[in-house]
């Protein structure tokens, strides 16, 4: 059974307990998106703006105990890792 890098990363997410994801579409996390689109057992939190998601996610994080996760487009200036 093959699966895309996308799934796994999902896969992988959801093994570490992961059940937010905070952030926007775009660019390389394209892919991702659309795996999650087809997975209930995160949800996508979507915000407007890079910065609105890390806060979410640190104040989720911090309100809960449990893991916030922000999920953002690379964009300009970043170099692709």
């Amino acid at each position: 059974m093959k699966i895309s890098g996308a799934e796994i990363i999902i896969e992988s997410l959801k093994r570490e307990g992961v059940k937010h994801i905070f952030g926007y579409p775009g660019g390389v996390v394209l892919n991702i998106f659309d795996s999650l689109y087809d997975n209930k057992d995160i949800k996508l939190i979507l915000t407007r703006h890079e910065q609105g998601a890390i806060h979410a996610a640190d104040g989720y994080a911090r309100a809960t105990g449990k893991q916030g996760l922000p999920s953002l487009p690379q964009g300009p200036g970043q170099p692709i890792p």
